[in-house]
C-alpha cells in the first residue's frame, strides 16, 4: 500500500504541544505523512480509513525491555532483585540458545504490536536472531548485546570476550538496516556487573561509531550504595567520568539518583528509561521523576522484561508514570495526560536517536496506532488525551502501523504467525528453559 488516509477521527500527535485535532485526517505516501490537520484531503488513496469514534495517535516506543524474557512470564514472581536474578533467572537464561531467543522475542513482539508498540530498545543476547524478527515483522528496534565482564586481568577486545565481539559484529551487520528501521546500540550491563576497562572500551568505542549506550543504572538502593562504598561515587559520576554518561547515553530504571546525579543528566544531557511497573514488582523503589523533569532530563518509559513486568502493556506504564508521581509529590497537576503520553512516544524516540517518528507531524514516518473508543472503559469521553492516558490498555488497539505499514489491525498480526510461535514454544523452548 503506497497510500492511506484516516479521516473523521481525533489525532493526538504527541508532539508536547498538548493539541489534539478533532476529527482530522492523516494522509500517508509512501510510509511519511503528507497531511495532518482538519481536512478534507483531496485525491485518491489506496485505502480509507473512516476513523470515526476512535483516536489516532504516534506508535509507542518502549526505552527498555528484555523481549526474549517473555518466555519467563510469570516463572519467578514475588521475589527481591538479587534473589530472583542469582537463582531464578540467570540459571534459566544460561540455558537459552538461539531458538529460545527467537521464538520467545517474537511472542514478545506479537504482544507489543497488539498493544501499540511500534519501536523498542532491546539488551540481551543471540541479538543477530531479534534482529531478523525485526527485519521481518516490520517494527523498529534499537538492540544491543549485553555486556558482562568480572574479570580484569583479562584483555577486554574482541579476541578475548565473545560478548564484546558479538556486539561489534552485530553493529557491523545490521546497524541501519532499511533505512534506519533497526539501529545498533552499545551496552554495559551495569556498574556491579562490568569492569572498569570494560566500561572504558565500550565508552570509547561508542564515541567513535557516535552510537547509544544503553546500561541499567541506580535500579535499587544497594546498588546504588555499593557503588559508593566501591568507588567513592554513585554510579552516574563513575559513568561520567569513564565516558559512558553522555548525551548518547539512555540509563535504565534510575531509581535512586541523587540530586546532583539528577544535575548531571540535565547537563550531558542523557535519557532515562523509566520501568515503574517492575520498579513496583522488584520493591526497587519509585523514581524521582518530577525532579528529572523538572531539571530537564529525557524520561522516556518502558516495560523491562516481562519476568519482572508481566507484560509489555506501555498503557499500564504511562496511566502509573503520572499517578506515582502525582502520589509521591501530593501535586495533582504533575503529568498531566498529554505529558504522560508524551513519555511514551516522543521522549522515547528521542532515547533512541530517532528523529522521525515518536510524534505525528508532515515529513515523519507514518508511525501509528488507532484506539477504538466504543469500549466500556473508553466511553463516555470528554477528552482524547485523558482517554488515551487514564483509561485505555493495550486491548483498546484495533490498528498499529509502522512506515504505513499496518502490521496488526483488529486482532490479526499481519506479520507473525502467533499460534506457530505458541506451538514452537512448547516444542523447542520450553524443554530447553524448563527442563523437567
Amino acid at each position: 500500500m503506497k497510500t492511506l488516509l484516516v479521516k473523521n477521527v481525533d489525532i493526538l500527535p504527541c508532539d508536547g504541544s498538548g493539541q489534539t485535532i478533532k476529527n482530522g485526517c492523516m494522509a500517508v505516501e509512501n510510509g511519511k505523512i503528507t497531511y495532518l490537520g482538519l481536512g478534507p484531503v483531496e485525491g485518491s488513496f489506496d485505502r480509507v480509513i473512516d476513523g470515526k469514534g476512535k483516536i489516532l495517535m504516534p506508535g509507542l516506543v518502549n526505552a527498555h525491555a528484555h523481549v526474549p524474557m517473555t518466555g519467563l512470564r510469570g516463572y519467578a514472581d514475588d521475589l527481591a532483585l538479587q534473589t530472583w536474578l542469582n537463582d531464578h533467572i540467570f540459571p534459566v537464561e544460561d540455558r537459552m540458545d538461539a531458538n529460545c531467543v527467537r521464538i520467545s522475542a517474537e511472542l514478545g513482539m506479537a504482544e507489543m504490536l497488539a498493544s501499540g508498540t511500534t519501536s523498542f530498545s532491546d539488551m540481551y543476547s543471540f541479538c543477530d536472531d531479534i534482529a531478523e524478527a525485526v527485519a521481518e515483522n516490520g517494527m523498529k528496534a534499537n538492540i544491543c548485546r549485553g555486556i558482562l565482564c568480572f574479570d580484569d586481568s583479562i584483555p577486554f577486545d574482541t579476541a578475548h570476550n565473545p560478548r564484546w565481539a558479538e556486539s561489534v559484529g552485530l553493529y557491523d551487520r545490521w546497524h541501519g538496516y532499511d533505512d534506519g528501521r533497526i539501529l545498533i546500540d552499545f551496552c554495559v550491563h551495569a556498574e556491579y556487573t562490568t569492569t572498569k576497562r570494560c566500561r572504558e572500551t565500550v565508552a570509547r568505542y561508542a564515541a567513535e561509531k557516535e552510537a547509544i549506550v544503553h546500561f541499567h543504572l541506580s535500579e535499587t538502593q544497594s546498588e546504588h550504595e555499593a557503588c559508593i562504598a566501591r568507588h567513592g561515587k554513585t554510579p552516574a559520576r563513575l559513568f561520567y567520568e569513564e565516558g559512558l554518561l553522555t548525551n548518547r547515553a539512555l540509563a535504565a530504571h534510575c531509581v535512586w539518583l541523587s540530586e546532583d546525579d539528577i544535575k548531571l543528566f540535565a547537563e550531558v544531557g542523557a535519557s532515562v528509561g523509566h520501568c515503574p511497573v517492575s520498579n513496583l514488582k522488584l520493591a526497587s523503589g519509585i523514581a524521582p521523576v518530577t525532579a528529572m523533569v523538572d531539571a530537564g532530563v529525557n524520561v522516556a518509559l518502558g516495560t523491562d522484561g516481562v519476568a519482572s513486568n508481566n507484560n509489555h502493556d506501555l498503557f499500564e506504564e504511562i496511566k502509573l508514570a503520572s499517578l506515582l508521581q502525582k502520589g509521591v509529590t501530593l501535586r495533582p497537576e504533575v503529568f498531566p495526560a498529554d505529558a504522560a503520553l508524551t513519555m511514551a512516544t516522543k521522549n522515547g524516540a528521542k532515547a533512541q536517536g530517532r528523529r522521525e517518528c515518536g510524534s505525528l507531524f508532515v515529513g515523519g514516518d507514518a508511525d501509528f496506532i488507532l484506539l477504538d473508543t466504543s469500549a466500556p472503559n473508553m466511553t463516555p469521553r470528554h477528552h482524547a488525551a485523558s482517554t488515551a492516558a487514564y483509561s485505555a490498555r493495550g486491548s483498546e488497539v484495533c490498528l498499529t502501523a509502522v512506515r504505513g505499514k499496518i502490521l496488526y489491525e483488529n486482532g490479526e498480526l499481519k506479520t507473525i504467525d502467533r499460534e506457530k510461535l505458541n506451538a514452537e514454544f512448547e516444542r523447542l523452548v520450553r524443554p530447553v528453559m524448563f527442563p523437567a
